[in-house]
């Protein structure tokens, strides 16, 4: 899972709720001194929540954009329910696209963001509806599903989250895996972020992971400009599946050196540059 340095907001970013019709979200809304150049919307992978994006708001605001990091139902900070079928791909694209309209996205306004599960969410969004947006960046977000060996993680978390408590498998990963920031106090807001997520929630989800198609021509058919986005390093998916499918899709290419699966958190500013420079050189829309 990502480990953003800090669960508190930056200066430039308040914590507020989101109401969309299809329900509210919590969200962390950055907004840059000078009229905003356009609006960000950044959506969090498995396990994750806004605060994974938290360390890009300050620079992408300094770019003068605007950014809204939002958690997905069920994610944290964001109200769900105890049933798998809530959590379906196309239920949380059509989130996604209440948010962009909620925030006010007209035809082609909005930048989509979306980090691992994220990008594949934000796809789905894009092939329901891409008029919203202005572009969409896939950040460390694969063509289809996940390698081998993060499949059967998944399995054994959902095979976990069936029959013991999301604190009992808290506790179970930290003896696997104990958090690099136990020593500083972050593991305590990792832990309860852990705990706010719905087990449905992660465990549909994370079967989406393990079984996603490829929609690669299905995405370059729509004609949005993409910038794939992704570390120097990946192990859910093989940095040469980023390359195969930013030429499938004529897309931008951004490899962050020194970051592994969350650049966003292992090289935010690095990440926020290049994202900004992808913007910038967007044609208005």
């Amino acid at each position: 899972m990502s480990r953003p340095p800090t669960f508190t907001p930056p200066p430039c970013a308040r914590a507020r709720v989101l109401g969309t019709e299809r329900g509210d979200f919590a969200v962390l809304d950055a907004v840059p001194r000078t009229p905003a150049r356009a609006t960000a919307l950044l959506l969090p992978g498995f396990t994750g929540s806004k605060e994974d994006f938290i360390a890009l708001l300050e620079p992408l605001c300094a770019a003068g954009y605007r950014v809204v990091a939002v958690d997905g139902r069920g994610q944290y900070e964001s109200k769900g329910t105890d049933r798998q079928e809530s959590y379906a791909q196309g239920e949380l694209a059509r989130d996604v696209l209440a948010q962009a309209a909620a925030l006010g996205g007209g035809d082609g306004e909005l930048h989509l963001v979306g980090h691992s599960l994220g990008g594949q969410i934000a796809r789905a969004a894009v092939l329901l509806d891409a008029t919203p947006f202005r572009s969409l960046t896939l950040m460390s977000s694969g063509p289809a599903e996940v390698v081998e060996a993060q499949r059967d993680k998944v399995k054994m978390l959902s095979d976990a989250l069936s029959v013991l408590s999301m604190d009992e498998v808290w506790q179970a990963m930290q003896a696997l895996d104990p958090p690099q920031d136990a020593d500083t106090g972050g593991g305590a807001d990792m832990r309860r972020r852990w705990l706010a997520h719905r087990p449905a929630q992660l465990i549909a989800t994370g079967a989406q992971l393990a079984a996603e198609p490829d929609r690669v021509d299905e995405l370059a058919a729509v004609g949005l400009p993409v910038h794939v986005l992704s570390g120097e390093r990946d192990d859910v998916w093989p940095v040469e599946q980023f390359d195969s499918m930013a030429r499938r899709l004529g897309a931008r290419r951004t490899t962050i050196a020194g970051a592994e699966h969350s650049p966003n958190t292992a090289r935010p500013q690095e990440t926020a540059k290049a994202l900004a420079m992808f913007w910038d050189g967007l044609p208005a829309a």
